[in-house]
């Protein structure tokens, strides 16, 4: 067996690990999603499928390592899924106005409180895994 063909499938197999995992957070999703229709509260069918996903992680129903490396994938590429959004602005001569000004400055300053809740979060929880390991 040469070396090449053995890098090659354990590219695969992470590969279909991701695929799986990702898979199985739609199925959350698609459970948020049939929630909302019982419950028709004014949330977006995904937060019901994150708060489920939560539920799920908390009670240990499921296991983090089940969905991490797809989660990981996902927040990696976060980025690709707005970029269809940010093309979509330019069309918009508002934006150039003062209350596009305003709107993008509203923008700017949620992403940065999302950021640094994101990054305290994270801290947490980090730390709070090192405390486990040890």
């Amino acid at each position: 067996m040469t070396p090449f063909f053995h890098i090659e499938r354990i590219m695969t197999m992470r590969l279909g690990v991701i695929v799986i995992q990702v898979l199985f957070l739609h199925v959350f999703l698609f459970l948020g999603a049939a929630l909302k229709e019982v419950i028709p509260l004014p949330i977006p069918a995904s937060m019901f499928g994150l708060f489920l996903l939560f539920l799920a992680l908390f009670f240990k129903i499921i296991k983090l390592e089940w969905v991490e490396k797809g989660a990981n994938w996902l927040l990696a590429e976060l980025l690709l899924f707005f970029i269809p959004s940010a093309v979509g602005i330019v069309n918009y001569d508002e934006i150039l106005s003062l209350q596009g000004a305003e709107i993008v400055g509203l923008i700017g300053i949620s992403t940065i409180i999302v950021m640094g809740m994101t990054a305290v979060t994270a801290e947490k929880m980090s730390g709070r895994k090192r405390s486990e390991q040890h």
